[in-house]
């Protein structure tokens, strides 16, 4: 068995939010979604799973997947290609629902528990796409302004020298679709850069 195989067995038994939460307690049995290769070379690194996936166990199985689909200008085979795209989000397990209906944010005890963990046994990752604040405020820790400055500064961000290029998005949740008309620079400027660098990814 590899390391990466040994380290998804152990996060497939994880029940930290259930029995040393750092608040409540999740209110369910826990589910890890994540999907993660060594030959990955792009990583999704999300929010956390939603109902539908908590129910699935298949990560973006809902119309937010559809859209980032369309803003990587990917097949859905192509997507689901483990050899190729990793799917890491910042916590695992749904997190449940707040008063409102709205998902709560990920758990904090997941990422500290096993983000570094799981990224360090993915060599082959160029790229990462922060899709929200979340993942955003854990890769991108001295960026200090809103989601939307942090998008703003893709460009500054993909230009840095490292070793896995980090691109920051919106969530594609179609709650957003407000935003991307007011910010066209979006759709115009950085999505044929994201869907240049995934597509010479996928090739390789």
């Amino acid at each position: 068995m590899t390391d990466l195989a040994r380290l998804l067995a152990e996060i497939g038994t994880c029940r930290h939010c259930v029995e040393h939460p750092t608040r409540s307690p999740l209110p369910h049995q826990p589910r890890p979604v994540l999907r993660a290769s060594v030959t990955a070379r792009i990583a999704i690194c999300g929010q956390a799973p939603g109902t539908r996936v908590h129910a699935s166990g298949i990560p973006f199985t809902d119309p937010s997947g559809d859209r980032l689909r369309d803003w990587m200008g990917v097949s859905s085979d192509e997507f689901y290609d483990l050899g190729r795209i990793a799917i890491v989000p910042m916590g695992f397990c749904f997190p449940g629902l707040d008063a409102k209906g709205s998902d709560l944010p990920p758990r904090g005890e997941c990422a500290p528990l096993w983000r570094a963990r799981v990224l360090a046994t993915m060599p082959a990752l160029k790229l990462l796409l922060l899709v929200g604040s979340y993942a955003q405020a854990w890769h991108l820790p001295n960026e200090k302004g809103t989601m939307t400055q942090t998008v703003q500064a893709w460009r500054r961000h993909l230009s840095r020298s490292r070793a896995i290029a980090a691109l920051p998005l919106p969530h594609p949740s179609w709650r957003n679709s407000g935003w991307l008309k007011k910010n066209p620079w979006f759709g115009d400027q950085l999505l044929p850069e994201l869907r240049t660098r995934v597509r010479e990814l996928l090739k390789t």
